[in-house]
C-alpha cells in the first residue's frame, strides 16, 4: 500500500517544490518561527492556481498554545470559509482545553464547517494528556487524520507510541507520523509503526539574493544572525523521500 507524503510549504514556491518532487500533499502554512500559522489568503490564492496536488492551510491564528479565545475562534472558523471557497482540499485544525484535552466544543463547528473538504488534526495533538481518550474524540469528531510524533520531540523517537496509536485507529482515522521525518527514517517509521501517511518538511536553508546587506538590523530579533537567509522546501530531499517510501 501506497505511504502518502505530505510536505509542510511555507511559501508557494516551497510547495511548488514539493509538488515537483513527488509529494501527494502540501500543508500550507505561514509563521515557519513560530511553528506554523494560517496561511495568507493571497498565498493560499496562489499556490492553488500553481499546484495541482492537494493542498491544506493550517487554521493556527497565532504561535503558542493551543487554547484559542472567542475572538481568535472567529478567526478560525472565518479562515475554515476562505480556504473552502478558494479551492482548498482539506484544511488542519488543533484547539485544545486549559486541561489538555480535546477541545470538542471549538473543534466541531470547525470540522463542520470544513466538510467536504477533510480535516487533519495538527500536533496540538502531542500535548493532550490522554492520547487514548483523546484519539477516541477526534474519531467521533470525523476528523480524517491526526499527525503526531508520538508526544515525542521527534517521530523516531515516538514510534512506540506511534505503533499504538495505529492500533488503536484501527481504520477509523489515519495516523500521520511527522517532526524529525528524514530519508534515512523514514522507511524504518513506517515499518516499525505501521502509519499509512508521513510528514516532512525537506527543507534546505538558501541565502539571500540581496548584494546590499545592513547587519545591524533585523525585522525580529529572532532572526538577527539568519536575516538574509531562509528555509525552502528542497525538492531533492522531497524526491528522496519518495524514493524510499517505495522500495
Amino acid at each position: 500500500m501506497k505511504t502518502t507524503l505530505e510536505i509542510c510549504a511555507y511559501t508557494v514556491d516551497s510547495a511548488m517544490n514539493a509538488q515537483a518532487g513527488g509529494a501527494d500533499r502540501v500543508e500550507l502554512c505561514g509563521g515557519r518561527l513560530e511553528g506554523g500559522t494560517t496561511p495568507s489568503k493571497g498565498t493560499m490564492k496562489v499556490a492553488r492556481e500553481k499546484v495541482g496536488i492537494d493542498i491544506f492551510p493550517i487554521i493556527r491564528p497565532r504561535g503558542g498554545d493551543f487554547f484559542f479565545s472567542d475572538i481568535e475562534f472567529e478567526e478560525m472558523l472565518e479562515d475554515v470559509k476562505v480556504a473552502k471557497e478558494l479551492g482548498m482540499n482539506g484544511v488542519v485544525i488543533g484547539a485544545l482545553t486549559a486541561e489538555g484535552e480535546i477541545d470538542i466544543e471549538r473543534c466541531k463547528p470547525l470540522v463542520d464547517a470544513a466538510k467536504p473538504m477533510q480535516v487533519t488534526f495538527h500536533r496540538a495533538f502531542d500535548m493532550t494528556k490522554d492520547t487514548k481518550i483523546s484519539l477516541e474524540n477526534l474519531i467521533q469528531l470525523g476528523v480524517d487524520r491526526v499527525l503526531t510524533s508520538g508526544q515525542k520531540m521527534t517521530a523516531p523517537e515516538g514510534m512506540e507510541t506511534l505503533k499504538a496509536l495505529v492500533d488503536q485507529a484501527d481504520g477509523r482515522i489515519e495516523i500521520m507520523a511527522g517532526s524529525g521525518v528524514l530519508p534515512t527514517n523514514v522507511k524504518e517509521i513506517v515499518e516499525k509503526t505501521g502509519v499509512s501517511a508521513v510528514h516532512s518538511s525537506a527543507s534546505k536553508v538558501i541565502e539571500s539574493a540581496m548584494k546590499f546587506k545592513n547587519e545591524k538590523v533585523a525585522m525580529s530579533k529572532d532572526s538577527l544572525d539568519s536575516e538574509y537567509q531562509r528555509s525552502i522546501t528542497c525538492e531533492q530531499v522531497v524526491s528522496n523521500l519518495r524514493s524510499e517510501l517505495t522500495k
